[in-house]
């Protein structure tokens, strides 16, 4: 029997679930499986590279006991962060735009960190420019999870080879960007397993700039920072899929109402992707996406 005592806190980073879909899909349809990263500590897919970057910056020496965390983040980062600050004895303080969810804010503060919310018409640009500014501190460390190859590498390290002994054969791998670090980490691995695997990068339609598209406002939160993140590889994914904010919110509800998943909305756009996928490998191929994240950070978005 599989035991599911843990010796620590650490141990309740990774081994997430993966669930098949059975109400939202098709017969005609590939076989579309979630991962849910939501089963993590903190829980979100976020904890693991900020545990990644963390203890990179602490064996590098960047990080040093008495230093000061600093980290631009549209929340789920942030929420990680304080959580390993508080477990590791560092202060932390998140800088995040002020649209991001009430629960965010709230999540972020329990754990003991000082919250600092930017315009958020500026999006993540205006977040990391203010805390660009904090970490000129000598005092400061700065993980800047958009160009930090440990972002990416723990996710080659752990959620591809999760995936890996999950699955014996993969058609696709569909993700939503936000830094980049989840589908080139994941990607590079599947593509190294499975000869065939095509790989799916998601981003808003209002904000699609991996696209060639201008940036602009969404309401997909943990996503379409507006930019092309540093740690995202470009040639690890084989198309990009663009979702709105209103089929994305339509999906989160659709989750939770016909598979009762209750997940984030950056879930919803992932689904509403890997669907367009299933449709068009067809009946006996596999799809995997990948919950970032729970429903219960955006209920005050009234998504539900």
């Amino acid at each position: 029997m599989n035991k599911m005592i843990k010796s620590n806190v650490r141990a309740l980073v990774g081994n997430t679930p993966i669930v098949k879909l059975e109400k939202i899909t098709t017969e005609d349809m590939a076989a579309v499986y979630v991962k849910l990263e939501g089963f993590n500590v903190t829980g979100s897919v976020k904890v693991r590279p900020a545990l990644g970057m963390i203890e990179g910056a602490e064996k590098r020496g960047d990080l040093k006991p008495g230093m000061v965390i600093v980290e631009p983040t549209s929340g789920n980062t942030g929420i990680a962060l304080a959580y390993i600050g508080k477990m590791k004895g560092y202060d932390v303080k998140i800088v995040m735009p002020d649209t991001m969810s009430v629960e965010r804010r709230n999540i972020i503060k329990a754990y003991g960190a000082e919250l600092i919310l930017t315009d958020g018409t500026k999006g993540m640009s205006g977040a990391i420019q203010e805390a660009t500014l904090m970490a000129e501190d000598a005092n400061v460390y700065m993980p800047q999870q958009f160009n930090n190859g440990d972002n990416s590498a723990i996710h080659y390290e752990t959620t591809g080879v999760e995936i890996i002994r999950d699955f014996d054969a993969l058609d696709a791998f569909v993700a939503t960007v936000g830094t980049g670090g989840t589908i080139t980490g994941v990607g590079k691995r599947l593509k190294e397993h499975y000869a065939s695997l095509e790989v799916f990068a998601v981003e808003p339609v209002e904000s699609s700039v991996l696209s060639g598209d201008k940036p602009g406002p969404h309401k997909i939160q943990g996503i379409g920072a507006g930019f092309v993140p540093d740690v995202l590889e470009i040639n690890v994914y084989n198309e990009v899929l663009k979702v709105s904010s209103e089929d994305a919110f339509k999906m989160t509800k659709r989750l939770m109402e016909e598979e009762g998943l209750f997940l984030g909305i950056s879930s919803g756009a992932a689904v509403v992707a890997a669907l367009e996928i299933a449709l068009r490998l067809g009946k006996g191929k596999k799809v995997l996406t990948l919950s970032p994240d729970g429903g219960e950070k955006y209920i005050s978005n009234n998504v539900f």
